[in-house]
């Protein structure tokens, strides 16, 4: 009615409605104005008339959304008092990309005519978040109870800060890239992943024309190679990227053979997590995991210190491939073959198998079969001939034909 009675100078003049029949509606009119007034939406120019802001709809819009956003949490935190947050890509206060890290509390459709999604977050801050998803970005692949972490996909990639802070004259190494590393000597990382999940993102970029490659383990980086890599993503990937980083609940995790996300929670101690909701959760399942750890011979109690064995993950990991191996061998007939670290593998991509510790693909080579982890870039390629070389707990795999395809990490 609003915009109806205003002139086209975004103004409405109520004496229009000073006929007896017309009494409510006057009533209802100047409620209705003073209300936008609060919102700081219209103006009363002089008594008897106000003037609306050109962009009173679209606020009064975005406000009915935020409202039905606010409504769809309260939901998903079953009513739980709780600090409530919508999920924004850009940086945060300190000019830092701002990161959620939490479990899938509820998720869904907000706009069905373009696919597009949303997740409900119960984050480990003790605060729920509200995210929503890229066009076309599959609600499956979020399963309710799975651990995710969401970032902005416009948001500076660590590697592409690391490759332009090693890199000297323009050009990055990949040998003294790995003597830091060795340097370092952090428990349950691999320093010849690390480098090796660098050059996957400098062969990425080098397909997008930014970097180039000189020689082997020799790279030439432009200066500003952190913005470049910022833009490349946010159009290659949309405002947000969520990875998932376990689909188990924790209450599985806490009681599994495989590497999973709560012992990376013990390895770095815990830190990070809130009071309240998920994070008052994980801090009791890792008590829990860590007496599982315990009774499988892989931890220790020492007064309120827990002392994990060394190589938990890799040994996590390599028990729970066995009996999947031994499950897959007495299911289809096929012998297991074990893979090296280095080891270049090839064969025909049957399925994937979801475990604990992650994601496999089983490659069948004619001989036998094998379980190497799985890759978003192979899953097209079902059925077909893949070639992969295993780096510690990571994977490089080469797509195409006759062994002219790509190097995808």
């Amino acid at each position: 009615t609003l915009q109806r009675e205003a002139g086209e100078d975004g103004r409405v003049q109520i004496e229009r409605f000073n006929e007896p029949r017309l009494q409510r509606q006057r009533l209802l009119l100047i409620g209705r104005l003073q209300r936008l007034q609060r919102l700081g939406l219209a103006d009363e120019m002089q008594p008897g008339t106000w003037a609306v802001h050109a962009d009173a709809e679209k606020t009064l819009r975005a406000l009915g959304e935020r409202g039905d956003i606010i409504r769809t949490m309260q939901r998903a935190m079953r009513g739980e008092p709780r600090e409530l947050a919508v999920f924004e890509p850009g940086p945060n206060a300190h000019g830092s990309g701002h990161t959620i890290l939490g479990r899938v509390a509820a998720k869904g459709l907000t706009d069905e005519l373009r696919d597009r999604g949303y997740l409900v977050i119960d984050g480990v801050d003790g605060k729920a978040h509200y995210v929503a998803l890229n066009a076309h970005d599959e609600l499956a692949n979020y399963p309710t109870g799975a651990v995710v972490e969401v970032k902005g996909s416009a948001d500076v990639r660590a590697a592409d800060s690391n490759i332009a802070a090693l890199a000297s004259d323009g050009l990055y190494r990949t040998d003294h890239h790995l003597a830091i590393e060795q340097g370092r000597a952090v428990p349950d990382r691999d320093p010849r992943e690390v480098v090796a999940a660098h050059v996957r993102r400098l062969e990425a970029l080098r397909r997008a024309g930014i970097v180039e490659r000189v020689a082997e383990g020799l790279w030439k980086v432009p200066d500003d190679l952190p913005e470049q890599g910022r833009r490349y993503d946010a159009q290659r990937l949309g405002g947000v990227a969520v990875e998932l980083k376990s689909h188990l609940p924790i209450e599985r995790q806490a009681h599994v053979i495989g590497a999973t996300w709560l012992d990376q929670q013990l390895i770095g101690g815990g830190s990070g997590l809130g009071d309240l909701g998920f994070g008052s959760e994980v801090k009791d399942a890792l008590q829990k995991r860590a007496d599982f750890l315990a009774e499988q011979g892989l931890a220790e109690r020492r007064g309120q210190r827990v002392i994990l064995a060394r190589n938990l993950l890799g040994t996590l990991r390599s028990r729970e491939l066995a009996q999947a191996a031994k499950d897959i061998a007495a299911d289809t007939g096929l012998e297991h073959r074990p893979v090296a670290d280095g080891q270049r593998v090839a064969g025909i991509y049957r399925r994937s198998v979801m475990l604990a510790s992650g994601r496999y693909a089983m490659l069948d080579d004619g001989m036998g079969f094998r379980l190497v982890p799985w890759k978003p870039v192979i899953e097209q390629r079902l059925g077909q001939q893949i070639a992969a070389t295993i780096r510690g707990a990571g994977v490089s795999w080469d797509v195409g034909r006759r062994g002219r395809g790509m190097s995808i990490g």
